[in-house]
Formats: C-alpha cells, sequence, structure tokens
C-alpha cells in the first residue's frame, strides 16, 4: 500500500481499471461490513464487559486495514488475527471474512492463498454454528464455502483478465518495436548499402574506360560507408541517427544529407519559416524519411536532381522530398520488391506521429513527398 492510498490494503492494485475497480468495490465492503457487523452486536447485546473489547478490536480492525504496510504478511496475520479474535467474542463478525478472502488471494502465492481461504471459510461456519447456538442449519454449512467460492473465482477471473490484458499490449509494443526497428534498419544501414553496391559497381564499369570517375565513385562510396559504420554505433548505442547526435538539430542533419547525396545527386536544401525545437522522435523520424525517399529517387527516379524542403507552419512541420525523374502513378500498387518497405514505412513513420503522407507524381513529371507532423501531439 502506497502512503497516499488509505483504502488500498496491502497489496499494489493492478494497473487493469477491472481490477482497481473490484479492489475499490472489496475495500468499501470490508468497512461496510465491520460497521454494520459492530451495529449489530451493539444493539443486540448490552453495555457488558465484552462491549469495549468488541468496540475497540473494531477500531484497531479498521485502522489497521488503512495502515501503510512494510511487511505485506505480518500485517495480514496481525488483521487475520484481530478478526478471528473479534469473531470469537462476536461471531457476527464472520461476514468481514469475505473481503478478507479478496486480500489473501492478492497477497499470498495461489496455494498459500486457497489454503488461508479455506481456514477462513472453516472459521466462518463454525462462527455461524455458534451464532445459531448449535441449531443444525444446512445454509450455515453451505453458504460459506458457496460465497467463498464465488470471491476466489471472481478474483481469479480478474486476475486472468489483467494478465492477459498485459500479455496483449506487451505483444503489441513487442511488433510495434519490431517495425520500428526494421525501419531504422532500411532507412539507415540498407540504403547505405546499397548505395555503396550502386557506386562500386559504377566504378567498376568505368574503371578502365574513366580512371577519375570511378575514383570519385570510390570515394564515395568510402563516405557512405564511413557514415554508415557510424550508424551502425549510433544504431547499436541508443538507435538515433548519427546526423542529429551532434546536437544541431534536424535542419542541420538534414543539410548534411544534401551535402551527401550530391556527391552522386544534386540535392539542394531548403528552410521556410522560423524552426522550432522539436520532439528527438519527430526529428529522428523525418530524417530517416528523407533518407529513404533520397535512396529511392536514387534507385528508381532516374532523377537529375532533388530538393528537400522543410517548412515551420504554425501547428505542423512538413518536409518535402522533390525530384525531376520519370515519376509514377501514385494509385498503383508497387511491385514488390528487395527493396521491402518504401512509401508503407514513410506512411508509417507518419501516423505513428499523429502525421500524413501525400505523393504528387505522374509518369514522365517528377514526383514530390510530403510528410506533414503535428507540432501538437495527437488529442
Amino acid at each position: 500500500m502506497g502512503q497516499g492510498d488509505p483504502v488500498r490494503g496491502v497489496v499494489d492494485v493492478e494497473q487493469d481499471p477491472d481490477a482497481r475497480r473490484l479492489a475499490r468495490v472489496m475495500h468499501a465492503a470490508f468497512f461496510a461490513l465491520l460497521g454494520a457487523s459492530l451495529a449489530r452486536f451493539l444493539l443486540r447485546h448490552p453495555w457488558l464487559d465484552l462491549g469495549p473489547w468488541v468496540v475497540a478490536l473494531s477500531v484497531t480492525l479498521a485502522v489497521l486495514y488503512v495502515l501503510p504496510v512494510p511487511r505485506r504478511m505480518a500485517w495480514l496475520c496481525t488483521v487475520v488475527a484481530v478478526w478471528m479474535v473479534l469473531v470469537v467474542l462476536a461471531p457476527s463478525f464472520a461476514w468481514c471474512a469475505v473481503p478478507l478472502f479478496y486480500t489473501g488471494l492478492r497477497t499470498l502465492r495461489p496455494r498459500a492463498a486457497l489454503v488461508l481461504v479455506a481456514l477462513l471459510t472453516v472459521f466462518v461456519v463454525a462462527a455461524q454454528l455458534q451464532l445459531a447456538d448449535g441449531a443444525l442449519d444446512p445454509n450455515l454449512l453451505v453458504a460459506p464455502p458457496a460465497v467463498a467460492a464465488v470471491a476466489t473465482a471472481v478474483f481469479v477471473h480478474s486476475r486472468r483478465q489483467a494478465e492477459r490484458l498485459a500479455a496483449t499490449e506487451r505483444r503489441e509494443g513487442t511488433l510495434a518495436e519490431r517495425q520500428r526497428l526494421s525501419m531504422e534498419i532500411h532507412d539507415s544501414l540498407a540504403q547505405g548499402l546499397s548505395s555503396q553496391r550502386m557506386l562500386l559497381q559504377a566504378a567498376e564499369r568505368t574503371w578502365d574506360t574513366d580512371p577519375a570517375a570511378a575514383r570519385r565513385h570510390v570515394r564515395t562510396a568510402a563516405s557512405i560507408a564511413e557514415h554508415s559504420l557510424a550508424e551502425a554505433r549510433r544504431f547499436v548505442h541508443d538507435l538515433a541517427p548519427a546526423d542529429l547526435a551532434g546536437g544541431g538539430g534536424l535542419e542541420q542533419a538534414l543539410r548534411a544529407l544534401a551535402a551527401r547525396e550530391s556527391a552522386d545527386l544534386p540535392v539542394g536544401f531548403r528552410v521556410d519559416g522560423p524552426p522550432v525545437g522539436l520532439p528527438d522522435r519527430v526529428g529522428a523520424a523525418l530524417l530517416r524519411i528523407a533518407q529513404g525517399a533520397l535512396a529511392n529517387v536514387r534507385e528508381h527516379a532516374d532523377a537529375t536532381s532533388a530538393a528537400l524542403t522543410l517548412t515551420y507552419l504554425d501547428d505542423q512541420v512538413v518536409l518535402d522530398v522533390a525530384d525531376d525523374g520519370r515519376g509514377f502513378d501514385p494509385r498503383a500498387v508497387p511491385p514488390s520488391g528487395s527493396r521491402g518497405h518504401g512509401l508503407p514505412a514513410v506512411r508509417a513513420r507518419a501516423e505513428q506521429l499523429g502525421g500524413a503522407l501525400t505523393v504528387e507524381s505522374a509518369p514522365g513529371e517528377g514526383t514530390v513527398l510530403s510528410v506533414s507532423i503535428p507540432l501538437e501531439p495527437p488529442r
């Protein structure tokens, strides 16, 4: 029980909302049953020698139930012991066992909890028989075990529901993380390796006819390999883009990306609007999108130039990647290939941040890829 939770009892409430509601109901039931049992005792019995003891033990039990709990087992044993003494003095307090069933189930391991529930049930039956002055009533033998069974079943069902919910959330989180990691690898390491392969193939083709061009391709491939190595190290360290590690922000990272890509394809870069600070995940996503989009331009567009434009608006930031290549029909489904992600990866990144992807293209007219991300998180 936390210090600021006076009716929590002994065990932290599960994160599942249904479990929290059930805990509140059980705590309220405990105090309601305790108060009703005390009122019944005071109404049915004159204020004799037992009266002060029953009142004192009732108050003690209530105080124990709301005290902070440094040691759970000691707390539970004390609560059960005080309750048993109360039941011996006034058997009507036996029905307070129902919320105690729940508390024991939450506090102990399953087998120990079931043993405690069974012992409390036997004690309740004995108390009820004492209250009936020895008259044998089948209801007194059947009702307490039935109530105990129902309370146990409700608790077990609630716990299983919470466990299933937690397992589902973990599974969804794992799948989302896998998708994110696959996109990170695709947009950084895979793109770098693809660029190196193309440059080395170009160098091999021109090695004999144009040694200067071949050497230029090799130097560019080496530069990309160096950058990819930095990406790999950063990826292992904290999965943040290497270009953002220097602290210069997204503008500097995009400018460096455009400069590197310009060694093979002229890429311009422009910033429109007054820059604002972006969350790290937004900057990383836009940089990855730019890397992937320029890789698509280089490999598929047959373009002579490309441009990156970062625009800051009042309520969103927009990244445009334009090229003057062959273009395509955005409505057509691209054939699946070895690249794997492409536009679906860009769209997924944008949607994860509450943004959207727009593609304007036509055969022979180039392509403009536009990604908009809201500056405020979606509500």
